[in-house]
Formats: structure tokens, C-alpha cells, sequence
């Protein structure tokens, strides 16, 4: 269900968000829209499902601008993506449903939790990474799911959470991306396509399960599409090594800082 919410002045904050978070999100894949649920919840008050809703539909954007400007630099290997992607779908139609049985407080906690895994997960992936080893918690995983063909378990991962939280399923796919040793740049532009095919599923779910504030969404993705062109052009830029670690350090830690706002409201 879609619905207008009455414009409040403080919603002019919202494109200003939608741009750091499109501009972050495509430079270093994943979607970003780990932080329109908690930000909507905290600072504007919106119910956990109507968020979980509407951080999708503003995520969408993101996804796709910055996927496209990743495939014309080169920075998405498609046979991968789709690997990830077609199971991605399976999962994020099974996670929207997740989403309707779950209470309010009990979204909001369970969204902590998997905030405070997903900044662990990238802080360990933002880490060195030998050519041959992959990055530690890719070979746990590895180690854990190596009868399941890599790409589809971590896909199916990521579906399920972009679905239930309305999220972008960074955390699996990241690890998944890094356990199959793809480089830096290549997982940055992959991600987002798997996330985007992740995130119409999701969508398509809560349009039926769950409530689409529009006025939040049209205000967000003024700044997310502005973002997301930004994001592809200044990794581009980037040498490998320090800068792209330092990146994924600073998301993880403000990831780990939203999870313990969300469990301690």
C-alpha cells in the first residue's frame, strides 16, 4: 500500500541524507539503504514497517544508477551478478514475508542486531586481502557452506535480508564477493547490481505486505539519484589500498553506531 504522508519542514533534511548515503553506497557498493531504516525509525519517527517499505523504494535509485555507471567503467562482472542476483530474488520474496510477522519493537531490534553483524562483517572485509587467501571472514564462510555453491548461498542471504529489513543485503554479499576473490573495484559495482535485483523483489513484496510513505520517498531519491552518479566517478579516482579501506572502515563504524541506537530505543 502507498499512501502521502503531510509535508513536514524537517523532511528538507531528507534529500541532503539520500545524497551522502547514494554517494557512499555507490562508491563502495552494497546499496545503502542499510541507513534510510534506521535514520527514518530514530530521527523522524516512522513505524519499522513502513520504513523497512519505503528505505526500498528510496534504495532503488541507488542501485541502478550506480550499477549502470559501474558496468560503462567496467566494474561489474555480470556472470557473477547474476549468480548472486537470481537467488537473491528467491530470498528477498521470502524475506518481505518475514517481515509482516514480526511486531514493530521486535523489527527494530532484530534490525540492531544485524546492524552490529554487518559493521563486523565489513570491517573484517575492508581489511587486507591476499590475492590467494581472500579476506578472513570470506574463508569462514567458505569453510562453514562449502558443500553450497558459493554464489547462490550468499546470494539467497542477501535477498532474505533485503526483504525483511529493507536493507540491501550488504553483509553476505560483500563476504560472498570477497570469499570468490574478486578485486576491490569488481565487488564495489557487482554488489550493486546483485542489490538491485535484490531490492525490486523486495519492493514487489512490500507493495503488497507493506505501507510506502511517498512523500518520504520522492524527497529521498532527489538526493540519492545526485549520490549515486557521484559515487561511481570518485571511485575511479581512487588509488588501491588505503583510501577504499579507510572508506569501508568509516561506514562500518557509523553501521555498528546505528545498530546500538536501534537496541538501546
Amino acid at each position: 500500500m502507498v499512501f502521502y504522508s503531510p509535508f513536514e519542514y524537517y523532511y528538507l533534511w531528507l534529500p541532503l541524507i539520500g545524497f551522502i548515503v547514494g554517494m557512499l553506497a555507490s562508491m563502495i557498493g552494497g546499496g545503502g539503504g542499510f541507513f534510510f531504516p534506521p535514520v527514518l525509525i530514530v530521527f523522524f519517527n516512522v513505524p519499522a514497517h513502513t520504513a523497512v517499505a519505503t528505505s526500498l523504494a528510496a534504495t532503488l535509485p541507488i542501485c541502478l544508477i550506480g550499477a549502470a555507471g559501474h558496468y560503462r567503467l567496467g566494474n561489474i562482472d555480470v556472470r557473477t551478478g547474476l549468480v548472486f542476483g537470481i537467488a537473491g530474488i528467491i530470498g528477498a520474496v521470502a524475506g518481505a514475508s518475514v517481515t509482516g510477522w514480526l511486531s514493530p519493537e521486535q523489527l527494530g531490534k532484530a534490525f540492531g542486531i544485524y546492524a552490529l553483524i554487518l559493521g563486523v562483517v565489513i570491517l573484517f572485509a575492508g581489511g587486507k586481502r591476499d590475492e590467494h587467501t581472500g579476506s578472513s571472514m570470506g574463508n569462514i564462510f567458505s569453510r562453514l557452506f562449502g558443500f553450497i555453491p558459493k554464489g547462490s548461498f550468499y546470494g539467497f542471504a542477501g535477498g532474505v535480508i533485503t526483504g525483511t529489513f529493507g536493507t540491501s543485503g550488504t553483509a553476505p554479499v560483500l563476504a560472498g564477493l570477497f570469499a570468490i576473490k574478486l578485486p576491490v573495484k569488481l565487488i564495489a559495482g557487482t554488489s550493486l547490481m546483485v542489490i538491485f535485483m535484490n531490492t525490486v523483489s523486495g519492493f514487489a513484496g512490500h507493495l503488497v505486505l507493506g505501507m510506502i510513505d511517498l512523500t518520504m520517498v520522492w524527497l529521498l531519491t532527489a538526493g540519492t539519484i545526485v549520490g549515486a552518479l557521484a559515487g561511481p566517478l570518485i571511485t575511479a579516482g581512487f588509488k588501491p589500498g588505503r583510501h577504499e579501506i579507510t572508506v569501508r572502515r568509516v561506514f562500518a563504524i557509523l553501521i555498528l553506531l546505528f545498530g546500538i541506537i536501534m537496541l538501546m530505543t
